[in-house]
């Protein structure tokens, strides 16, 4: 599983001009899932998101969690991170999982990141998705499960 996560002043994702979620302050997580991809690879990254330390402390360093801010994690499914460009002009995308077994994933990241405490919004499974964002630092970081 990956994740690119972006810290964020405010983001948010539509679908046909509909506002499907938002959030102020805290993490843009975008989630692609491997074939492979478990249960066990959506809780780490749930896991690794809440605790990631990428907040400033009061001296200027990234020694706060969202959990540690008050912030929120918007969690939207991009396929694409699986992208294979090594070949040619057109990415492969064989990587991805097929949406069956990615969307229970997707959905589980963000199930356990409440469960711990983090409030959490969401884009659409499998929709065209326009996702705006601020991101604060700029912070962009890659995650990919063990």
């Amino acid at each position: 599983m990956r994740a690119v996560v972006q810290r964020v002043s405010g983001a948010r994702v539509t679908v046909e001009g509909r506002e499907v979620g938002a959030i102020g302050p805290g993490l843009l997580a975008l989630i692609g899932v491997g074939h492979d991809d478990r249960e066990s690879d959506a809780r780490w990254i749930a896991g690794k998101l809440a605790g990631l330390r990428v907040f400033e402390d009061a001296s200027g360093k990234m020694n706060r969690s969202v959990l540690d801010v008050g912030g929120a994690v918007l969690v939207v499914s991009q396929f694409t991170l699986l992208g294979d460009c090594r070949k040619g002009r057109r990415p492969s995308f064989v990587a991805a999982a097929p949406p069956a077994h990615a969307s229970p994933l997707v959905t589980l990241v963000a199930d356990d990141l409440e469960s711990r405490g983090v409030p959490v919004s969401r884009g659409e499974f499998g929709a065209h998705m326009t996702v705006q964002l601020t991101n604060d630092g700029p912070v962009t970081l890659v995650i990919d499960s063990p």
